[in-house]
């Protein structure tokens, strides 16, 4: 696994009870960009999710980058992982990554509700569509 998944792991690892968890994710989501509202656009919602996300991905040079962005600060979060994931990133490193695993593994999978699972992997779905 990459180093910086492994940081990651690491990183929530630190907290035993999974409300700092979910602070920490909602830290997380606090350093994302600030997605521009002309991008906010009904063509870049992506479907599947409970709450509202906008996506926008680019292929650059075959490396992958995105902006989202989210009302809800949880998966404001998500979409925090989902950058350290992607955003950069070659096609191949993506590939690599065993989302499933690693989601399992920050604790995520347990933890959130079955329709921010399925949001997550509703943005996953649009980044490697995105990619293709």
């Amino acid at each position: 696994m990459r180093k910086d998944l492994e940081d990651l792991i690491d990183d929530f690892s630190l907290f035993d009870d999974w409300e700092d968890r979910y602070r920490y994710l909602i830290d997380l989501g606090k350093t994302l960009p600030v997605m521009d509202k002309s991008l906010k656009t009904e063509e870049n919602l992506v479907r599947g999710c409970a709450s509202q996300v906008w996506m926008v991905i680019c292929n650059k040079g075959g490396l992958c980058y995105f902006e989202a962005d989210s009302e809800a600060l949880i998966v404001r979060g998500l979409i925090a992982i989902l950058h350290k994931i992607y955003q950069g990133k070659s096609l191949s490193e993506v590939r690599e990554v065993d989302l499933e695993d690693l989601f399992s593994r920050l604790g995520l999978m347990q933890h959130l509700s079955p329709n921010r699972r399925n949001g997550f992997f509703s943005m996953v779905e649009k980044i490697n569509n995105g990619l293709e």
